[in-house]
């Protein structure tokens, strides 16, 4: 009777002493993350609670530091590394008088922000530390205006870093996967003489919406195409679909509901709202004359919906619209590719392999190449070879780039310039563009 007195005693102290030190410890650092942007890096400390905090920083060295009243870091929590290229060497704590000091270690003086995230169905809390990079790439970028250009094109991976996008089953990220199609079809983009092709994101980061709207806008894109998997409450819904930007009402309540879903991307990936302000009024501007970009964009969608009706369950035969925010490009035409439902179990089996990416690469690929082969933009490579300014040769068995470029009087350099060729490995029934020098 007295070991039982003796073993229910101590389960009583071991309450009371949790009980007590959660209450001592409001604010607990349950995990720290990294995301390394090329033009800053992104620290989060995923809290138990929402979390009350000051900062401020410091020179001569330079850190930032958060103190958060009755906060803690929790034993099991590690340290995170950084990049050389980061501004931030490494972050170290403290604990005392019941407050957790944060010191973030930088190597350069530099505005870090700081704004903190509720819970989603993903995440819990979250403190999340911004810190700019001065090596950041310029924002200027040369763009080739010369006659006979590529086309370009610029791929968005949806989501990304805070923002993982839909889930499926077994922890299938959308970000994840729509990061994979996309670099996949950048790919076979590159590797076709006439097209040039870039990514919003090339890693696991957050670009807000705008943020990715100004980079096609950078670029000079003839095309912008964002890649999604997106998510519906019921597991059921399924089919790939691809979608416009509507000036007016969604043309389905599935478009809608993924229209809305999307355009809260940013309050979920942690973009500062009052940094948006600007951004938000220069969208307003946006707005003004887009019809004639939504007409080559309908066009271009119906043939990559056609193509991606080859191998993939169609939600709706049509291209659909509403008001996607990251669609909304005046003078680009634009489209947004939702690939599947990750929701559904059978199109979540179907994402997660990394074949079926690549058929869906392809896809998109044939349906852009189609649309840009039967009206591309004056000026380029493609409207050039379309009206017989430039010459093609197929390639037949005995063929070698040297043969080819005898023939038709061209160097060997010329032909490899021409159709992007990074060696002399050519293959048969590939066709080449033969310029004229």
């Amino acid at each position: 009777m007295g070991c039982a007195m003796m073993m229910l005693r101590n389960a009583f102290i071991a309450v009371l002493l949790l009980m007590l030190s959660t209450a001592t410890v409001a604010n607990a650092v349950q995990g720290i993350r990294t995301y390394h942007a090329p033009d800053n890096t992104r620290i989060v400390f995923d809290m138990n609670e929402a979390v009350a905090y000051s900062s401020f920083a410091l020179d001569s060295p330079s850190r930032f530091v958060i103190d958060i009243e009755r906060g803690d870091l929790l034993s099991h929590v590690a340290l995170p590394s950084f990049e050389a290229s980061s501004s931030v060497d490494g972050i170290r704590y403290s604990t005392s008088d019941e407050k957790l000091r944060i010191v973030i270690d930088l190597n350069r003086s530099v505005g870090v922000k700081t704004l903190t995230l509720g819970a989603t169905a993903d995440a819990g809390p979250r403190l999340v530390v911004d810190i700019p990079e001065l090596d950041a790439p310029s924002s200027v970028i040369t763009v080739d205006t010369s006659a006979n250009r590529n086309i370009r094109v610029v791929v968005d991976p949806g989501h990304g870093g805070e923002d993982p996008g839909a889930s499926g089953p077994g922890g299938l990220r959308e970000k994840n996967v729509v990061l994979d199609i996309a670099k996949r079809l950048v790919d076979k983009l590159n590797a076709t003489a006439g097209y040039e092709a870039y990514l919003t994101r090339d890693s696991d980061y957050y670009i807000p919406l705008r943020g990715r709207n100004d980079i096609a806008r950078q670029r000079q894109a003839d095309l912008f195409i964002s890649i999604h998997a997106d998510a519906f409450t019921n597991p059921q819904a399924n089919g790939a679909s691809v979608f416009a930007l509507s000036e007016s009402g969604a043309t389905s309540e599935m478009a809608r509901f993924l229209a809305e879903t999307e355009n809260q991307s940013d309050l979920v990936g942690g973009v500062n709202l009052v940094d948006m302000e600007d951004q938000v009024l220069a969208g307003v501007l946006l707005d003004l004359s887009m019809t004639g970009t939504l007409s080559h964009s309908l066009e271009v969608g119906s043939e990559v919906l056609e193509e991606i009706g080859g191998i993939a369950r169609l939600h709706k035969r049509s291209v659909e619209q509403a008001g996607f925010v990251v669609l909304k490009n005046p003078d680009i035409a634009s489209i947004l590719v939702e690939t599947g439902f990750i929701s559904n179990p059978g199109e979540a089996r179907k994402l997660a392999t990394r074949d079926y990416r690549s058929k869906m690469a392809q896809r998109i690929f044939n349906g852009v190449d189609a649309y840009f082969r039967a009206l591309p933009p004056a000026g380029t490579l493609l409207a050039a070879y379309k009206n017989g300014l430039i010459r093609q040769h197929t390639v037949a068995r005995g063929d070698s780039l040297g043969l080819i470029a005898q023939r038709n009087r061209v160097t060997v350099q010329a032909i490899r310039a021409a159709n992007n060729l990074t060696s002399d490995v050519i293959h048969i029934g590939q066709t080449l563009i033969i310029p004229n020098e």
